[in-house]
């Protein structure tokens, strides 16, 4: 024992990477063997209320897979389309189908295959139809390049399809038979600026979730579609060197804080080809406000507008007349702060004649229900608590289904309110996860509510996944155990876990969970290792099984290293409006005393050793460990950095703004919270990782802090991973290599063990 902490080199090689003991994780372990990998999952989709389906391995064509339709409550399987029929003309092979679809009378079904990544998602595709009458598959697209078509959707009645390429909008016969008909054609690429039809630049797809932007009308004739144009907005330029002789170069629209956004409209085109009706929404988008989110109202005759101002603290609801683009407000949400779009669709009741909404206004996040003429709002769900996820919203039954943590922000469970409480009577709402199921729980409800596919994990537990009864919350039938898994985890070394609260002033309380090693003595001083994040886009601190990330903190533990993370004010606990929005402004001031605070109590306890504290961060928790490591050089003596952003002023116009403001309006703020400002004070060891073809955070960032670092003679590590995106995924052995570099990095300058 004395020798594993005394040399840590030998540990290294014979414990870290090389596997002597079942008991104890290494990094091969974790992310080559294979063994910590999960089933397959539920990829149990609900076709109606009581079948499903999925896509299962074809006992006939070894590596291709059938379309199996799903009885919900025996688990009965019926073959609705074998491998076989889907292989193209001309092929020796069947599709590799990444995504299907049904038309709503459920006779085409909609094939994605050949998918390829744009930026964070493999949105661009081939697309095909089946049409299961007559067994017919038919490519879609025309003489389109491979992969080229994006966001393929039925029409209403399923007869045709729409979807993007090259930036433009087409539609043609789900049956095939005759060529694509092109409904815009000013759509580009490439050159000074692009206009984007029916799908988004780069700013909108990564802080507002828009990337399909076009919808069909409610009877089919027409489609509604976001259009930008991105002349004017600055340009961003990344280097590839790795994949040719001589460096190529991607170049797309990127508006840092303060910069011009694009020109964004929206219109309504019939589907029989016509000129575009555009809607007279007011504002310029370039300067003052984004279109966040657009659909067709039930009776088709209107669109239903979210235009934010610039801010985004004004979020400003509108209907606009398909046939003159007239618009007209009908309510307008406010903040101090800022407002979230929430991602629930809204759905509308009572006939159309009112609209569901998501509002903090009380101080917690709350579904209300809205007249389609405007006026007073009726709550639906009251209390202390947020409405995480709206599930399902039974009229029928006047139950509305939801996702809540009352109490335990770390936790997550399914619970029921009535959709019509008795006038000014706040009813507490039913749980319905039973209270044995403590941790993380997720629902698929089916379209009816009575059935719901449900996943259950907690820290150190991989997740479960069954079949149940909604209201009764009675298991159907398991549909996969993770057995596996479970086993292999349960035989590991695993010390225990401690979830404990940090008093952080003004009422608040900071979570945090701490990892302790296997052989844990509270009479000795071990090191901490704190993983951080602490922005608003996040949490760190839940009750659900952690994947890789888990097992590799286990794996430090097992070394001899305390670990702990904790959730600041402003991160996405559901505490309240308060705890959230209390960063607005102070990101980089309040949440980095916050985490000092928590690692300064931390320090005081008689096991930790107050010499040996690490912070570690990706993103945000990258930007994080930075500050931690300038402001506080005392506390932290080592810090890895992941993705940073060491210059707030280099990050978008839409994050930075909605939780900063406007850099000339709050510029002593931004400066305050920008790591590369306290950059002369560190003393600690630092090491800084950075994927150079990162589109989000760019590698700028990094270079522009190594030269402070540089001009202040201030020793560091740098690792730039070559060509990797944010993610650092790319290319073999990339993920591997990193949680290598960052273990090794930390056994070298705070060796693990107790004192």
């Amino acid at each position: 024992m004395l020798l594993r902490y005394l040399v840590p080199t030998v540990l290294c090689v014979s414990t870290v990477f090389g596997q002597n003991d079942p008991g104890r994780l290494t990094l091969d372990g974790i992310y080559n063997s294979g063994e910590f990998q999960g089933g397959p999952g539920a990829s149990f989709s609900w076709l109606d209320a009581t079948t499903g389906t999925q896509m299962e391995p074809s006992p006939t064509r070894k590596g291709f897979h059938d379309l199996v339709r799903v009885n919900s409550a025996d688990g009965t399987k019926t073959v609705l389309i074998p491998a076989e029929n889907l292989v193209p003309p001309g092929a020796k092979d069947p599709l590799r189908t990444s995504g299907y679809l049904f038309s709503k009378d459920q006779s085409f079904v909609l094939f994605t295959a050949a998918p390829m990544r744009v930026w964070r998602r493999d949105t661009r595709s081939d697309y095909w139809t089946y049409h299961i009458p007559t067994g017919t598959l038919t490519k879609l697209g025309g003489d389109a390049k491979p992969s080229s078509l994006m966001f393929a959707k039925f029409s209403p009645d399923g007869t045709r399809v729409a979807y993007v390429r090259d930036n433009n909008i087409w539609v043609e016969l789900s049956r095939g038979g005759a060529k694509p008909v092109q409904l815009t054609t000013d759509g580009t690429v490439g050159g000074s600026h692009d206009v984007i039809n029916g799908t988004f630049d780069w700013v909108y797809e990564e802080e507002l979730d828009c990337r399909d932007g076009f919808r069909w009308s409610p009877d089919g004739s027409r489609i509604a579609y976001w259009q930008l144009n991105t002349l004017g907005v600055p340009r961003f330029t990344m280097v590839n060197q790795t994949d040719g002789r001589y460096q190529k170069m991607t170049t797309f629209a990127y508006p840092k804080t303060g910069e011009q956004n694009s020109l964004c409209r929206v219109g309504v085109v019939p589907v029989v080809r016509g000129a575009t009706t555009w809607m007279s929404i007011p504002g310029d988008t370039r300067t003052d406000g984004y279109i966040a989110r657009m659909d067709f109202l039930p009776d088709g005759s209107e669109l239903f507008v979210q235009r934010l101002n610039r801010l985004q603290n004004t979020n400003t609801v509108m209907y606009a007349n398909i046939k003159t683009g007239q618009v007209r407000t009908i309510m307008t949400e406010k903040d101090a702060a800022y407002i979230d779009i929430h991602d629930e669709e809204t759905e509308w009741l009572n006939e159309g004649t009112h609209f569901t909404w998501i509002s903090d206004r009380d101080g917690w996040r709350h579904l209300y229900v809205v007249p389609k003429a405007g006026g007073s709002e009726r709550q639906v769900t009251f209390g202390a608590f947020d409405v995480k996820e709206i599930l399902k919203i039974d009229e029928k039954s006047g139950w509305v289904y939801f996702l809540a943590s009352p109490g335990k922000p770390t936790e997550q469970y399914l619970y029921r309110a009535p959709l019509n409480p008795p006038a000014g009577k706040a009813e507490a709402p039913v749980r319905l996860t039973p209270a044995a199921s403590v941790g993380w729980n997720d629902y698929r409800i089916n379209p009816f509510g009575n059935q719901a596919v449900w996943s259950h994990s907690a820290f150190g537990v991989p997740a479960t996944t069954a079949l149940v009864n909604v209201d009764e919350h009675k298991t159907i039938r398991p549909i996969q155990d993770n057995m596996k898994l479970k086993e292999s985890v349960g035989r590991l070394a695993r010390g225990p876990v401690e979830w404990f609260q940090v008093d952080v002033g003004d009422g608040f309380a900071m979570d945090g969970w701490l990892i302790k090693p296997p052989d844990f003595d509270p009479s000795k001083k071990y090191p901490l290792l704190i993983h951080v994040y602490g922005e608003p886009a996040g949490q760190t601190v839940v009750n659900r099984w952690g994947g890789n990330n888990y097992l590799w903190y286990l794996h430090l533990a097992q070394q001899g290293y305390l670990v702990a993370s904790m959730d600041n004010r402003g991160t996405k606990s559901p505490k309240g409006r308060a705890w959230r929005k209390s960063l607005y402004r102070k990101i980089g001031q309040t949440n980095v005393s916050d985490q000092a605070k928590g690692a300064r109590e931390l320090a005081g306890r008689a096991y930790v050793d107050a010499g040996r504290i690490a912070v570690w961060g990706w993103s945000g928790g990258g930007t994080m460990t930075l500050n931690l490591m300038f402001q506080y050089p005392e506390l932290y003596a080592t810090g890895m950095s992941v993705a940073p952003v060491p210059d707030m002023g280099l990050y978008d116009t839409i994050y930075q703004e909605r939780y900063m403001g406007l850099p000339v309006e709050n510029a002593a703020d931004y400066k305050a919270g920008s790591p590369i400002t306290h950059a002369a004070r560190l003393k600690g060891n630092l090491l800084l990782v950075h994927g150079t073809g990162d589109d989000n955070v760019h590698y700028q960032g990094t270079e522009k802090l190594m030269n402070v670092l540089v001009a202040e003679n201030k020793p560091f590590t740098v690792m730039p991973y070559p060509n990797r995106s944010h993610s650092i995924s790319e290319g073999k052995g990339t993920t591997r290599h990193l949680f290598m570099l960052m273990t090794r990095y930390l056994l070298e300058k705070m060796p693990p063990g107790a004192k």
